[in-house]
Formats: C-alpha cells, structure tokens, sequence
C-alpha cells in the first residue's frame, strides 16, 4: 500500500496532486512508494534532529531517513520551513516552488542521488529541475 502522509505545518495547496506527483517520479525510477513521510518542523526542531541523530550543529533545510530496500521507497523526511522560506528568498524563488524543490530533493535521495561532490550536486539540481518541470506541465500550477 502506497501512503504519503504529511505532518506539522505545511502550506501545500492541492496535496492530492503533490502525491500523485511524488508517485509518478518514484514509479519513472523504477520504485514504488511503500512509505513516505514529510514532517514540517521549525528551525528550533530541526536542530535538535540534526544534533541527535547526525550530530551535526547546523542548520538545514531538509533531513532524510532513507528505510528504501530493494524498489522499495520508504523514509522519513524532516523539513525546516524556515530554511525553506530563506532559501526562496536567497534563490529570488517562491516559497511553493522551493518547497517543492525540498520535497522532490528528499525522495531522489531515497532514489539512489546523492550531493556530496559538485558533480552530484550538479547531477541532482538537474533531476529536481526535470521533476519540478514534470509536476508544472503535468499540474498546470
């Protein structure tokens, strides 16, 4: 059984397209969505995840558990709103559009992406921007 849930403070307009989107991009790699959750968090909460679980002192905008096994998507994924808004701002962005980056962002790492040289840093921005392109022409938002 396929189950996107999202909680905590999000402000998505139609959440039946963004899973159904999510679906789409997972099921193009190949992968199915067995479990998928977003939780929206403050910085104040993403700070103690981060200290506690990665033991890092920073700040970010997205943490991702990746449980994936075999074609099997599930994760949990942590979403600071703030950092969110201030990234939108930073990239002269809109907060719907950076957060949509964010949540895509979380589910290409479950995929098998991953950001930690420039050159899958690169390789990431490009599936966000193809994903993010998808959900446009497919959703006409």
């Amino acid at each position: 059984m396929s189950e996107i849930i999202f909680l905590g403070d999000h402000y998505l307009k139609h959440i039946s397209d963004v899973k159904d989107w999510i679906n789409l991009i997972v099921e193009r790699a190949s992968f199915v969505v067995e479990n998928l959750t977003y939780q929206f968090v403050d910085d104040s909460k993403m700070i103690q995840v981060n200290r506690k679980f990665l033991n890092h002192d920073t700040y970010t905008d997205i943490i991702t558990f990746d449980y994936t096994e075999e074609n099997k998507l599930s994760a949990d994924i942590f979403i600071s709103t703030e950092r969110v808004l201030e990234n939108a701002e930073a990239y002269e962005s809109t907060y719907t559009d950076e957060l949509m980056r964010i949540l895509i962002h979380g589910v290409l790492h479950c995929l098998g992406y991953s950001d930690k040289t420039q050159e899958e840093k690169q390789m990431m921005r490009k599936k966000e921007n193809e994903s993010l392109e998808l959900f446009h022409v497919e959703h006409k938002i």
